[in-house]
């Protein structure tokens, strides 16, 4: 089950501003990107379960958040349908992230009261997500759409909150751009967790820039 309510996850959303995005099949590998987040001053993971027994390496994951961790909470991105959820939920994930607006995944994730957030890319479906008592909306795929997207939005529904993912960076100007559009957070992939630290297992780096940006965060938002 999970640890942390829907409110819970929703406030340390806001409160941190960014949400990291990682798979790896390599479990021991995954523990050492968890501690570098963690480290640098992060308390979420969405684990993209894209790959073969990705939920054997969630487990295990999890399990390594609880013992070693505290505070940190884990979730699961890219789920496409309720089975998966409802598994994924078995094994502790505290939120679930989707590509796509789904009704079957807001009703088993509803029932445990555990926060779901789906891609959405329209106004009418993010109307339909909050209808269906979606905290936070993803912005998928955000470079598709960019800030100016969110800020319109924004404007004639100010209590819309909106985590966009893919095309965010670390550089101060893209994240200026999304932050003064009003995005709640923003979840970040490959632009922080990048192919060259994985290979190159620079787990320091990792730490140094979740900290980095997590700092320029904050400081764009004051």
């Amino acid at each position: 089950m999970a640890q942390y309510s829907r409110i819970e996850v929703a406030s340390v959303m806001k409160e941190n501003g960014m949400v990291p995005l990682f798979y790896h099949p390599d479990i021991e590998l995954g523990k050492k990107v968890l501690k570098a987040c963690y480290d640098g001053g992060s308390r979420l993971m969405e684990f993209t379960a894209r790959g073969d027994f990705a939920f054997e390496v969630f487990l295990e994951l999890n399990k390594f958040a609880i013992a070693a961790l505290p505070g940190m909470i884990m979730g699961v991105g890219s789920i496409t349908d309720a089975a998966a959820a409802s598994t994924f939920m078995q094994m502790g994930a505290n939120f679930i992230v989707t590509p796509s607006l789904r009704e079957d995944i807001a009703i088993v994730c509803n029932r445990r009261k555990v926060l779901w957030s789906p891609g959405c890319g329209s106004l009418t479906e993010i109307n339909r997500a909050e209808e269906m008592g979606c905290e936070i909306i993803k912005l998928f795929p955000g470079s598709t759409y960019g800030p100016g997207f969110v800020k319109a939005i924004r404007g004639p529904q100010p209590w819309t909150s909106i985590m966009p993912t893919g095309g965010v960076s670390t550089e101060e100007s893209n994240l200026r751009a999304w932050f003064e559009a009003g995005v709640t957070c923003v979840g970040m992939g490959s632009k922080l967790i990048s192919k060259d630290i994985l290979a190159n297992k620079d787990f320091e780096g990792l730490r140094k820039s979740v900290s980095e940006t997590l700092t320029l965060i904050k400081r764009l938002r004051s």
